[in-house]
């Protein structure tokens, strides 16, 4: 099994995991005409086909009991379980995430929903595995705090010129990151207690928890849609190749990033791990403000309020990062 060989590599892993999250929602974007419940399809194969890729890859090097066989026969059926909880539980929070972002934009939704994700990760990851300096994580927290205090200060003066999003959205942010901060922590207990996961077992049954949890989700979501009216499997078998290879795309990118975050966390511990990553929201808003255009027109206060949050985003990593010591 590959592991972080020093503090340096374990962070540009944690920075390249916070690209590919803030990154994998543009391909949702970038397809024309293909609800997002149809997407999602695509996006959720997507990150169970990568995270077993890397599993047979990176997962297996060396062939001793870490390898991602040895290790599946070995590890506690308790934390296989955990896993496939914590896959399904980001599965929701991830379906409302996208919701949020069909109906907010992503300069709005991923600062919010994944802000909010943030301190709630953090704090029960730190419970779970206390490493690192408390005080530094804590302080870490407060400015991603500010920063989501400050996107949605941003979106109140862009309702002002009469392109804001609906109260809805926001709501949906908020439960969004709510959820989104608790898969975490169950990766963490399957990979700190009893017979461990390796990051890369625990990455596969994450994303097979998730892949399963669609029939549930997502078909729910497909019958009572948050936007639009109900669809079909019929959309999903007659859309064009490039709605589908958008999806597997997306759901390849997030994958990766999940892998090399959890995989980091064996140095750094969970918590940092997690946090870094989760400076996700400041790539998804760039995205959203350079090449979406999503605040063009808006006034000068909003914009304000932007290069603040992403001023506090970075204080965030900054204090997180230094929180290893």
């Amino acid at each position: 099994m590959y592991t972080p060989p020093s503090l340096t590599i374990a962070l540009l892993m944690m920075i390249i995991s916070a690209v590919c999250w803030g990154s994998w929602a543009n391909t949702y974007k970038g397809v024309k005409n293909y609800r997002f419940e149809l997407f999602y399809w695509d996006y959720a194969i997507g990150i169970f086909l990568i995270s077993l890729i890397l599993a047979f890859t990176m997962g297996s090097s060396g062939h001793d009991s870490t390898s991602f066989v040895n290790n599946v026969q070995s590890a506690d059926t308790s934390n296989i379980v955990f896993t496939l909880v914590g896959g399904a539980i980001f599965n929701l929070a991830n379906l409302l995430l996208v919701a949020a972002i069909d109906m907010a934009g992503l300069a709005v939704a991923f600062p919010v929903s994944i802000g909010i994700a943030l301190v709630v990760g953090v704090v029960l990851n730190f419970i779970l595995q206390p490493k690192g300096s408390g005080l530094l994580l804590a302080g870490g927290v407060v400015c991603a705090l500010v920063a989501v205090i400050l996107d949605g200060k941003a979106y109140g003066n862009l309702a002002q010129v009469g392109r804001g999003t609906s109260r809805k959205s926001i709501v949906v942010c908020v439960v969004s990151g709510t959820l989104m901060g608790l898969w975490s922590p169950f990766m963490t207990y399957a990979m700190t207690r009893g017979h461990t996961l390796t990051p890369y077992s625990a990455a596969t049954f994450l994303t097979l928890g998730a892949l399963l949890s669609c029939f549930l989700w997502n078909i729910y979501f497909m019958k009572k849609p948050l936007v639009g009216d109900p669809v079909s499997f019929g959309g999903f078998f007659s859309a064009p190749p490039s709605g589908h290879l958008l999806g597997l795309i997306g759901g390849a990118v997030w994958g990766l990033g999940t892998v090399f975050n959890l995989t980091a966390g064996k140095l750094t511990g969970q918590a940092i791990s997690y946090a870094i990553g989760q400076s996700a929201p400041m790539v998804a808003a760039l995205w959203g403000v350079l090449a979406w255009k999503e605040f063009a027109g808006s006034g000068s206060r909003a914009k304000v309020y932007l290069a603040l949050m992403f001023i506090f985003y970075a204080l965030a990593i900054l204090l997180v990062a230094r929180a290893n010591g």
